[in-house]
C-alpha cells in the first residue's frame, strides 16, 4: 500500500517580501515527497485559508519576517476553524521571539520553526502530525 502525499500550502503572509527561505523550504518538501503550493508573496489570512481549502491540503506553512506574526498568524487558524477546517496543520517559520512562541501555539499554530531549523526537522514534524 503506498504511503497519501501530503499537500502543504507555503504561503508568505503580510507585506514582507523576502522569500528565499519560504522557497528553500518549500523545495525540501517537494524533495520529500510532498505536493507543495505556493502562494508567493503578500498574502492575507483570508487569501490563505481560502487557498488551502481550495487547494484541499492536510498543511499550511507560513512564512513571517516582518515582526506582524502576532497580528497575522493568529487569524490563519480563526478563520480556519470558522470554514470548518480547523483540522488543517498549520505551522510557521521566521524571524519569531521565543517569548512569542506560547502565545501562538496557545492560538493553533502546532510548530514555530525559527532560523536554523534543519529542513529535515520540518519535514520530520509535518510527517509525524499528518495522518
Amino acid at each position: 500500500m503506498s504511503e497519501k502525499i501530503i499537500r502543504v500550502l507555503v504561503a508568505k503572509i503580510g507585506l514582507d517580501g523576502h522569500d528565499r527561505g519560504a522557497k528553500v523550504i518549500a523545495q525540501a518538501l517537494k524533495d520529500a515527497g510532498m505536493e507543495v503550493i505556493y502562494t508567493g508573496l503578500r498574502q492575507t489570512p483570508e487569501s490563505i485559508v481560502e487557498t488551502a481549502i481550495q487547494e484541499d491540503v492536510q498543511v499550511i506553512g507560513m512564512s513571517i519576517l516582518s515582526g506582524a506574526h502576532m497580528q497575522l498568524l493568529p487569524p490563519v487558524t480563526e478563520y480556519l476553524r470558522n470554514q470548518g477546517a480547523g483540522d488543517i496543520l498549520v505551522v510557521s517559520g521566521g524571524v519569531i521571539p521565543k517569548d512569542d512562541i506560547p502565545f501562538l501555539k496557545e492560538a493553533g499554530i502546532a510548530e514555530v520553526f525559527t532560523p536554523g531549523t534543519s529542513t529535515v526537522d520540518i519535514i520530520k514534524f509535518i510527517k509525524d502530525n499528518v495522518s
